[in-house]
């Protein structure tokens, strides 16, 4: 358990902080539930449109605290919040570690003593304890899955039932279509490299190449590995990775944008069929997902990138859970 002593920003919200007096907290209930009817309603829209936050929460306290058990926060990464935890340096303290939450999708119970250094940059003087509980909430992971082949095609309709909301992108409408891809969050049909430059992919987003040739293939992740994303892959066997990159190298591209590129994509299961390599394609994202990297990927790092300072790529933020 952390101990956070208050040394954050000095700004507060005075109606907040008064609550350390019993008596305003007896008559603040209506207040509270507002407030927390917004948080939960901030919470269902950041899900909805797939932006990773943190809540933070009051589980615990002991004595006079600025706030009740059961006050919330919804912490962005941008630093914006909604709701309040009671104010003062504690809260900003806090909000820090919620971005910090957000960033390594671990949840933290943090302590804090509203002792002396708190009555000092606030003027009020509560004298309680309280724990904070810091939960990451995190969307639906969202899977861009370029290329609408055979492999594209299973692997769209496994990753979907396993709750990744997926996009799909081809240059043909033969393949990419409704009725291919039903369960789709977005159906793409447009010239790839076209399509990648002006769409706007997050950063906590999975990315899978598995187009129909190499060309396409070359021109993707030329596209996409400048980009910073949660997974990167690209479909392919050894040869077709080191001519890849090989071309990409020779155009300057710097060593350590292609070594964090999972190529050949998926994990080590002797995968032979499309409907085979998509599940071994979605063992490695799920791997990826909960930060077990030490699965037998088939990631393969050409000697030649090696040499030229690609680092190894095998360190993942941490597990989920």
């Amino acid at each position: 358990m952390q101990k956070g002593k208050g040394k954050g920003s000095k700004s507060f919200d005075l109606p907040f902080l008064q609550f350390c007096n019993p008596a305003i907290q007896h008559g603040a209930g209506l207040y509270f539930l507002k407030m927390n009817r917004e948080v939960f309603a901030a919470v269902a829209a950041a899900l909805e449109r797939g932006e990773p936050a943190a809540l933070v929460t009051i589980v615990s306290t002991t004595g006079s605290t600025p706030q009740r058990v059961g006050a919330k926060m919804l912490v962005f990464g941008d630093g914006r919040i909604v709701g309040t935890i009671g104010g003062g340096c504690y809260e900003n303290d806090a909000l820090g570690k919620a971005s910090e939450a957000i960033q390594s999708r671990a949840p933290q119970l943090v302590h804090y003593e509203l002792d002396d250094d708190f009555a000092q940059e606030t003027g009020l003087v509560c004298g309680g304890q309280m724990d904070v509980y810091i939960e990451p909430i995190e969307p639906s992971p969202e899977l861009y899955i370029v290329g609408a082949g055979h492999v594209g095609f299973h692997l769209a309709r496994v990753a979907q039932e396993v709750g990744f909301r997926v996009h799909v992108a081809d240059d043909r409408e033969k393949f990419a279509n409704a009725e291919r891809f039903p369960t789709a969050t977005e159906i793409v049909v447009d010239d790839i490299p076209s399509w990648i430059a002006r769409t706007a992919i997050p950063a906590h987003a999975y990315v899978v190449i598995v187009t129909r040739g190499h060309t396409n293939d070359l021109e993707a992740l030329r596209a996409l590995a400048p980009r910073e994303l949660r997974y990167l892959g690209l479909i392919g066997s050894r040869a077709k990775v080191a001519r890849i990159y090989d071309e990409l190298s020779a155009a300057h591209m710097p060593p350590e944008l292609l070594t964090r590129v999972h190529a050949p994509i998926g994990l080590d299961i002797g995968a032979v069929t499309p409907q085979e390599i998509a599940v071994s394609i979605l063992a490695e994202l799920i791997a990826v997902k909960h930060g077990k990297i030490q699965s037998p990927s088939l990631q393969w790092i050409p000697p030649a990138l090696k040499q030229a300072g690609g680092a190894d790529p095998r360190v993942r933020p941490p597990a989920d859970k």
